[in-house]
């Protein structure tokens, strides 16, 4: 599954908690949270990266994150988040579509919809959730 975050910080944490924690109900193997339109992260965002992926490693779960850009890339490993869990530059985000195409009706990392699933898509508050079943 992947969630695509535009804003993570202080303000938007409730409803951005609410959908991972919808998110992490249906146990998914992998989740996969995409950062390209996100311009800003803070400490309070790294913590909540930091909860799901504890939940995430708890349920044999993966968390990833992809495509965060120069400035959030430098929170991130100022944060040393990077050593905890996978993130992902398009460049390198191979690994995790490969990963997630694996996973049985998962679609394929180039967006097409994989036999017998049906993406969908809600937005809630600041955060996008994109969900293929």
């Amino acid at each position: 599954m992947e969630v695509s975050i535009t804003e993570f910080d202080l303000s938007c944490l409730p409803e951005t908690g609410a959908v991972l924690d919808q998110l992490l109900a249906l146990r998914p193997g992998q989740v996969v949270i995409d950062l390209a339109g996100c311009r800003h992260i803070d400490a309070a965002a790294i913590g909540l990266l930091l909860d799901v992926h504890r939940r995430m490693v708890r349920a044999g779960g993966v968390l990833a994150v992809r495509n965060p850009n120069p400035r959030i890339t430098r929170i991130l490993q100022t944060a040393r988040l990077d050593q905890i869990l996978p993130v992902h530059t398009d460049a390198a985000s191979a690994p995790v579509a490969e990963a997630i195409t694996a996973a049985p009706g998962v679609p394929p990392a180039d967006g097409t919809p994989a036999p017998g699933t049906v993406p969908r898509a809600a937005a809630y508050g600041r955060a996008a959730v994109t969900v293929r079943t």
